[in-house]
């Protein structure tokens, strides 16, 4: 190959690196302003007119119509911390951003993209060593650190004036779903959320029971409150049956009709008196889709037999109301039987300002699983309390996987830079250069806290460089006070793993597109 060549092949692939970096960064640049408590929040408008209100990375990101590729990389980025911790996805995107911004240094001193990408994952891995020996263990039973780690992920959200309520709720939510002594992941879908428009988002509350946003059919005038319930989950329906194809039935006299009618009033009867015959008071009925579940005739006898009914429960809630209640669905008349009912001292259709909706407590033989009943005062702020309390309890999660708090305030990240610093001057050739540029790169966090916070960055990132360098390493930056503080005292915390994750995945994604040295369309 002639060295014209060689250099035109050599141009391509600084141009395509630094067109993906450039994309990639300003997808971080996008949020950058949406980090810490003092972060601003983003509103965004879709085009059928849809306004979502957030600060959350993850759910900003989503929502972007990003073309480039490498920028889609970012969106993923922050939606597999997402999955990873559930918290973080501001913090992971900017310093995956801060990270491409030191990339593209090192590649214009004419550094090799191999050497950075290795020289990156080194420093990856020996931040988490570095991370693991500044992290503080904790017990599930040390309520006063759970409520701090959720209090600090509310803190930065649209909603935070309400953490005092949210963060023992999300709190409570998670400890009863689980048995803290064995438990080493927690099934969020365990937990269900239940939107309710009306009220404030205080007005939220914790149900050791179940919720439905149904209201009771009472077409028929049946029963709205049930005490000492025996609950039956069916999935057939109470109405008559249809052919499998399409079928016309020719009727050429009043006889045929009566006879017809007479018939489908006997076969709805007799379906009621079987299920009142299992001795239930309480029907859940699953949606159907092929026919109706309910006819008014069968809502009559059920009404006339004292049987209190809730019409519509998705296919998709079946799984929980069932481990919730300890009943078993039953698919036909005849698997109805006393044994798959499930007991509750209290079934009740509870009036609200949006409607009506069910609450079904004081269940016997119950399954670990809560339900939280979010309320708000409009849609989109009933939409953040939801998002932001999912965030709560990802946090609370990441303590079930791993034991273990840090400080937060930009403490780790800036005890990370000056070790990995060090680090770096005990390295030889290029890759110490790599180290330093990684070291650096992650003063992004403490650097964007205080731009946010409206304090001076310049000043407070040195003042926190000089007491970590003293060896105060849980020095943070408290953003309401505009000082440096012990963050510890503060009781500004999160999950070792939701930092862990952040730098390790920022890192991949990071080596991934350094990796990249041409696009390829295909048709």
């Amino acid at each position: 190959m002639s060295n014209e060549a060689k250099s035109s092949k050599s141009e391509k692939e600084k141009d395509v690196r630094h067109s993906n970096i450039q994309a990639a960064r300003g997808v971080a640049d996008a949020i950058r302003t949406s980090l810490g408590p003092k972060g601003m929040d983003k509103m965004i408008v879709s085009p059928s007119g849809d306004v979502i209100i957030t600060n959350d990375g993850a759910t900003i990101l989503k929502q972007l119509e990003v073309v480039h590729p490498c920028a889609k990389m970012l969106v993923d980025l922050a939606h597999a911390q997402d999955i990873a911790s559930g918290d973080g996805t501001t913090t992971v995107t900017i310093v995956a951003g801060a990270l491409l911004g030191a990339v593209q240094k090192l590649l214009n001193r004419g550094i090799h993209p191999t050497i950075i990408s290795e020289s990156f994952l080194k420093a990856a891995s020996k931040s988490e060593e570095i991370l693991q020996s500044m992290s503080v263990p904790l017990e599930l039973n040390d309520r006063e650190s759970l409520l701090n780690s959720a209090t600090t992920s509310l803190n930065s959200k649209v909603v935070s004036q309400h953490s005092s309520s949210l963060s023992p709720l999300a709190v409570d939510a998670v400890l009863k779903v689980i048995d803290p002594k064995v438990a080493t992941d927690v099934d969020l879908r365990d937990i269900k959320i239940v939107k309710k428009l009306g009220g404030t988002v205080e007005d939220t509350e914790l149900v050791d029971g179940l919720v439905f946003e149904h209201k009771v059919s009472q077409a028929a005038g049946g029963p709205s409150r049930v005490e000492k319930a025996k609950i039956a989950l069916i999935q057939f329906c109470l109405s008559p049956p249809k052919p499998n194809m399409e079928a016309n039935v020719i009727i050429n006299d009043y006889t045929a009709m009566d006879r017809i009618l007479r018939e489908e009033r006997q076969y709805l009867l007799d379906l009621c008196k079987q299920i009142k015959k299992s001795g239930c008071n309480v029907v859940l009925i699953q949606k159907s889709i092929l026919r109706d579940a309910v006819t008014e005739l069968s809502l009559h006898f059920l009404a006339k037999l004292k049987i209190m009914v809730v019409k519509d429960i998705e296919r998709d809630e079946i799984e929980f109301v069932s481990k919730t209640l300890g009943c078993i669905p039953a698919a036909s008349p005849e698997q109805l039987t006393a044994d798959k009912l499930g007991s509750a001292d209290l079934v009740e259709e509870v009036s609200t300002s949006d409607g009506k909706l069910i609450k079904i407590t004081g269940v016997a033989n119950k399954g670990r699983t809560v339900s939280v009943l979010v309320r708000g005062s409009n849609r989109l702020v009933l939409d953040e309390a939801d998002r932001s309390l999912h965030d709560a309890l990802c946090v609370i999660r990441c303590l079930v996987k791993k034991r273990y708090l840090c400080a937060g305030g930009g403490a780790p990240e800036i005890e990370l830079s000056q070790q990995l610093g060090a680090w770096a001057k005990t390295m030889t050739g290029l890759e110490s250069y790599c180290v330093a540029a990684y070291a650096e790169a992650l003063e992004v966090i403490p650097y964007t806290l205080a731009e946010n916070a409206g304090l001076h960055p310049i000043e407070i990132v040195t003042e926190l460089r000089n007491r970590h360098a003293k060896g105060e390493r849980t020095s943070g930056i408290n953003v309401r006070k505009g000082t440096i503080t012990n963050i510890l005292e503060e009781n500004v915390v999160q999950p070792l793993l939701v930092t862990q994750s952040a730098i390790r995945l920022a890192t991949e994604t990071v080596a991934m597109i350094l990796k990249i040295d041409d696009i390829v369309m295909v048709r």
